[in-house]
């Protein structure tokens, strides 16, 4: 049997003991033998649209899912739902202060429930059936999007909406500040954490008073609709929120008719651009991610090291907007073999347990094409990989190569025209990897200035003196330091989040939800008494 076929099978058994009562897609649709069928929730009912979309299986190409491919002349309702929400939002601290207690509740039992194994094991098979990642890296993601909900259930959604007060100048004034909703607001994510990222930020949205329209990967949408109708069974309201599926273009007109006072886009930094342009930078953005790994002078806890650079590049299949990108390797981890290391732990990784898997946003002539172009610079070396994966029946127009390295000298790297392709995010097994010395730290530096994208780091070192400097001359929003420093890292106990940019998002933290998804408001109570006896003067 292929490979592909294997992981699929692996992929589909689960355990659907106590799902059923509020689950769509049961065992034998997510076989492939008989396709899913996504739906669109507008104004409190699932709906289907004239035309539909069918996605092909990401291991062997057979029809998977029909995803509504919403058109034009159907996007009324989802407009007049926008419209409908007032800015001052569904709640806020004066109006309906008792949905914040409300969401604390339905927050718990859908913690609660993903606490059972069996619901557990329900959405990382979804995960794994439309976002192929290995069973560890999707259950993790199952277990983060839980410890979000626990952290936020009971009167924790209320303490989001925490203000401050200020003494006024006079008996009887004093200033509040406050967090408030935008009300009508959208969500748009993409396809490499299905459940995670909508999650997170879609119940941020919610707890803040907003009503979100969600639009989640056409490839990957169906993990949503499950979720929510999960939310459903905790007893949230079917008005809560919409979702439409579909293209980009028509979500995109149902914005422009709607006017969304807030938008949440997590993708390609070409469309966050036009996004930002087109609704006059009323967003945040999680967007490229470029990230970098600098690895300082002292050599120690070798293969752990290793383990973590291996598990940071090529985790996911490399498709994690925080995967490690460039790998800045001192002299002295060469001269202790971390190349051959690395080398070792990818040829480890294989398909048949998805730690190496379908690439579902490049593909692999494209791939192949980026390595060519890099081995065209003086020096530079495949380090390893750099074959197409063979034995597998994963459709053309993803990708599916070996986990990929290739040396670049570090000289050369920062060269005009050597360093946009050296820095060009390529959202898969991919990585470059350069080398330097004590006397080449400013240039380690001057590369990481360059870069455009800024959200996740790791400077891997224990000396204290190196890590200072680096974290002092750097901007990247999310950082990690330290000899188990490492650039991907769930985000459940920490903001996550690029820097250096006025429409940075956050996600994961108290401080992220009140960011993205309230504004400030300030309220100055003034009862008086008033005085007796002023002479009132025009001034």
């Amino acid at each position: 049997m292929l490979a592909a076929h294997r992981a699929s099978r692996e992929a589909t058994r689960w355990l659907a003991r106590g799902v059923a009562s509020w689950s769509k897609f049961n065992p034998a649709v997510m076989s492939g033998s008989n396709p899913a069928t996504v739906s669109n929730l507008v104004y409190g009912e699932w709906v289907q649209s004239e035309k539909t979309m069918t996605i092909p299986d990401p291991l062997n190409g057979e029809p998977f899912v029909h995803v509504p491919d919403t058109q034009l002349f159907e996007i009324e309702p989802f407009v007049a739902s926008m419209k409908s929400v007032l800015k001052s939002g569904t709640h806020n601290p004066f109006k309906n202060p008792e949905r914040y207690v409300m969401w604390g509740d339905i927050t718990a039992k859908a913690a609660a429930e993903m606490r059972r194994p069996e619901v557990e094991d329900h959405f990382a098979r979804l995960i794994m059936r439309t976002s192929p990642k290995s069973y560890a890296q999707a259950s993790g993601e199952v277990r983060v999007t839980r410890k979000f909900l626990e952290n936020f259930s009971g009167d924790q959604v209320r303490f989001l909406a925490k203000g401050f007060s200020v003494p006024g100048d006079h008996p009887g004034q004093s200033s509040h500040g406050h967090r408030w909703p935008y009300g009508p607001v959208a969500l748009i994510t993409p396809f490499n954490f299905p459940l995670e990222i909508p999650v997170l930020q879609m119940m941020g949205a919610l707890y803040m008073g907003n009503k979100p329209l969600v639009h989640s990967d056409h490839k990957v949408c169906l993990v949503l609709e499950e979720f929510v109708r999960l939310l459903h069974a905790c007893g949230m309201s079917l008005n809560e929120l919409d979702i439409c599926n579909g293209r980009g273009a028509t979500v995109n007109e149902i914005m422009a008719q709607g006017h969304p006072r807030n938008t949440l886009f997590t993708g390609s930094k070409a469309v966050a651009e036009k996004l930002a342009q087109q609704f006059h930078g009323r967003v945040f953005l999680e967007d490229a991610g470029f990230d970098w790994k600098i690895l300082g002078p002292d050599v120690s806890d070798f293969d752990y090291v290793a383990w973590q650079c291996d598990q940071d590049a090529y985790a996911c299949s490399g498709q994690k907007c925080s995967a490690q990108s460039i790998l800045f390797m001192h002299d002295n981890w060469a001269e202790a073999g971390l190349e051959k290391a690395l080398a070792q732990r990818a040829a480890t990784r294989k398909l048949e347990d998805l730690t190496v898997g379908p690439v579902l946003s490049v593909t692999t002539d494209r791939m192949m094409q980026h390595k060519e172009r890099l081995l065209q610079i003086p020096g530079a070396r495949l380090l390893f990989g750099g074959k197409p994966l063979t034995g597998h029946s994963i459709p053309e127009r993803y990708g599916a190569i070996e986990p990929t390295a290739v040396f670049v000298p570090l000289n050369e790297l920062l060269k005009p025209g050597n360093y946009e392709a050296a820095t060009t995010e390529i959202f898969g097994p991919f990585q470059v990897v350069t080398q330097y010395g004590d006397h080449d730290v400013p240039h380690v530096l001057e590369a990481c200035e360059r870069m455009e994208a800024h959200l996740t780091a790791a400077v891997v070192s224990n000396d204290v003196r190196f890590t200072q400097h680096i974290l002092g001359s750097t901007v990247n929003g999310t950082t990690y330091a330290g000899i188990r420093a490492r650039t991907t890292g769930a985000p459940q106990n920490h903001w996550f989040g690029p820097a250096g940019d006025p429409r940075a998002a956050g996600i994961g933290t108290p401080e992220a939800i009140q960011l993205v998804w309230s504004t400030h408001r300030e309220v100055i109570h003034d009862i008086g008494p008033v005085p007796h006896g002023l002479a009132l003067t025009q001034s």
